[in-house]
């Protein structure tokens, strides 16, 4: 389906990345997904005698169409389709393009898609699952007591640093997607946990190397995402906690538990770290399943 993208539209492609990481510091991983939607984008249109800047709406039609037929999900179509807007807004106000060619192009329908989130008591089961007789049970333990008390994101979690914590005050500051700064309480659960590791067990983890990282490998460095998401899975079979559970299982249960007990949204969406409200308003249909379904469990009436 796809040629190679000329190297004309290569430049245009990596100006745009540039512009984007100056203007909203974007991750190095979303500027990827940007740069591998848009690449492949450009290798389609040359391929069909075309290019980013002569491209038609007829052109990103054509080639939505085809991602879809191969598989493509309404929601990846979504992704892709607003890399691509993102891109021609650019090129309309760097005046490199007169007309957006993607402006009347409608977001393909996606269904919403809801967070699996524990129960208090699967959550209560899982954070007991680490052997705390062990220094890297304490480990554990302290991290997933600190992810289900702030609701941080994996990435997070894993690249937390020493200076980023105030025991003192109780809070971690954190650094989320676009370079947003937010202040999370930890709760005196996840703070004795933490206090203790920090106290002994983290420096036997380390054995002399030195780490500015929290939650440090045995190697010193910060833990993989994916070892993070191999240590989950293995606690959530010990606890009996179903396989549905995501990497994020945590940082869902947090933010539907805080509704559930009656926590406003946007305290919700300042802790979760979200840019726009909408993007929490998705816990409010899962608390609101889960009341649902306690009182359909429990009301003499349900």
């Amino acid at each position: 389906m796809c040629a190679a993208a000329t190297d004309t539209d290569q430049h245009l492609i990596e100006r745009f990345l540039d512009a984007l990481w100056m203007e909203y510091g974007l991750s190095d991983n979303t500027l990827a997904a940007y740069r591998l939607d848009l690449t492949q984008l450009a290798g389609f249109l040359a391929a069909q005698g075309a290019s980013l800047t002569s491209a038609q709406r007829a052109h990103i039609l054509r080639y939505l169409g085809e991602r879809m037929a191969q598989g493509l999900k309404a929601r990846s179509a979504a992704r892709l389709l607003s890399s691509v807007r993102r891109l021609y807004r650019y090129l309309v106000r760097e005046n490199l393009l007169q007309t957006d060619p993607s402006r009347d192009i409608d977001m393909p329908r996606q269904g919403r898609k809801l967070p699996n989130a524990l129960s208090e008591r699967q959550v209560e089961a899982l954070l007991a699952a680490p052997d705390t007789d062990q220094a890297l049970g304490r480990r554990d333990r302290a991290m997933l007591e600190v992810m289900y008390a702030t609701g941080l994101r994996v990435s997070e979690l894993v690249a937390l640093k020493l200076h980023q914590l105030n025991l003192r005050q109780g809070v971690v500051r954190i650094v989320g997607k676009g370079g947003r700064e937010r202040l999370v309480p930890l709760g005196e659960e996840a703070l004795s946990w933490l206090q203790a590791y920090l106290d002994t067990d983290r420096s036997r983890i380390l054995d002399g190397r030195v780490s500015d990282f929290v939650f440090p490998s045995r190697r010193g460095a910060s833990m993989t995402r994916q070892n993070f998401w191999y240590l989950i899975k293995r606690y959530a079979r010990q606890a009996d906690v179903p396989a549905t559970l995501s990497p994020h299982g945590l940082r869902h249960a947090f933010a539907t538990h805080l509704l559930n007990h009656g926590a406003d949204l946007r305290v919700v969406q300042l802790l979760l770290g979200h840019s726009d409200l909408s993007t929490t308003q998705i816990y409010t249909h899962v608390a609101r399943l889960r009341l649902k379904s306690l009182h359909a469990e429990h009301h003499p009436r349900g």
